[in-house]
């Protein structure tokens, strides 16, 4: 069995969704002991955003030699995420987003014929059967019932994109409130942290 291990946050150890995505990857391990884990940290090795020229060399264009090395990390980033049995994604809600480093991976992995194809009644995707955990944590309340629900283009997002992929056993594990005091934060990582045995059962 295979997982892929993705962290955004720029936070690095001050980051409450890199604790959580490590605290679930540390979970599955313990439950799997001959699980394969591949680490992709897309805030110390940024993958370049989705531009014409990426496109241009995905139709056989000529590249220089930066961009050649960027299609290429774009292409492991694909290849390991196409690879994977599970997925584990830290994702903190910046300015009621996601990162734009996510952004940008999870663009260089929407490839039509690869991960989604479009068919006689639209499109269809051709990620099913794996497992997607995303440790989501945000500074204030948004959660559904909130009053502040309807801006969350976070979770919601990810639930979309993957969703486009295929994907529907997808779990988020939530710490949210984390900018609103001491206590509050750490009652939101806890509670969090509550949630990952069951996941990796």
């Amino acid at each position: 069995m295979k997982l892929l291990h993705v962290d955004s946050s720029i936070l690095g150890q001050g980051s409450v969704s890199r604790d959580l995505s490590a605290d679930v990857v540390a979970t599955f391990r313990g439950r799997h002991p001959d699980l394969a884990v591949i680490r992709l940290d897309l805030a110390a090795t940024p993958i370049g955003h989705l531009s014409a020229a990426h496109l241009a060399a995905a139709q056989g264009a000529p590249v220089d030699d930066a961009l050649k090395a960027d299609v290429a990390l774009g292409q492991a980033a694909l290849d390991d995420f196409l690879a994977a049995d599970i997925v584990v994604i830290g994702a903190p809600m910046y300015n009621l987003g996601v990162p734009s480093q996510l952004k940008a991976w999870i663009d260089r992995i929407s490839v039509a014929g690869k991960t989604f194809r479009y068919g006689a009644d639209g499109p269809v995707g051709l990620c099913g059967g794996k497992k997607l955990i995303i440790t989501s944590s945000r500074g204030g309340v948004y959660s559904e019932g909130s009053p502040a629900a309807v801006v969350d283009h976070q979770e919601t997002y990810l639930k979309a994109a993957f969703g486009f992929l295929g994907i529907t056993d997808i779990a988020f594990i939530r710490a949210e409130g984390v900018a609103m005091g001491p206590q509050a934060r750490r009652e939101a990582i806890a509670s969090a942290k509550k949630e990952t045995a069951a996941l990796a059962a």
